[in-house]
């Protein structure tokens, strides 16, 4: 049971970094949908909250693949297994930030935010925040059992 969720927690954090790195080096699909929107000011137009730049997008990127690293070593698929305890708080620690990005900052992302009529808002709140919550209890389901 660990294995076949940690092997579909492999695989969603693998394509997540990969989606991450097409936008690193400059892919345009889906922007729109990934970034947070506010109002601009005088103005019922929204515009995006920030324009991600390419190398913070490739350490995402990164990031998210050492997540997947991190379980593999956990459960010992495709790499030896590693027992160690502090293996298991750092999995439960990103599960925790996980969570955190779930509840939100209470402006642009997270289940509790304010500025919710906009396409990334709608998805957060259908997509990206009930992601973060399933990949986190995961997370700790693989670092615990």
């Amino acid at each position: 049971m660990t294995l076949a969720l940690a092997q579909w927690l492999v695989t969603i954090f693998a394509v997540i970094s990969l989606v991450h790195v097409y936008w690193g080096l400059g892919g345009e699909w889906a922007m729109l949908a990934v970034v947070p929107q506010v109002p601009e000011e005088g103005s019922r137009r929204l515009r995006p909250a920030f324009k991600p730049q390419g190398w913070v997008t490739l350490l995402v990127a990164a990031a998210l693949l050492m997540i997947a690293l991190l379980v593999c070593m956990r459960v010992g698929w495709w790499v030896p297994l590693v027992h160690h305890r502090s293996l298991q708080w750092v999995i439960s620690a990103i599960a925790i930030l996980l969570f955190a990005r779930a509840i939100g900052d209470s402006e642009l992302v997270g289940f509790f935010k304010e500025i919710k009529d906009s396409k990334f808002a709608r998805l957060d709140t259908w997509v990206y925040s009930p992601l973060c919550v399933g990949l986190g209890s995961g997370l700790l389901a693989v670092a615990w059992v």
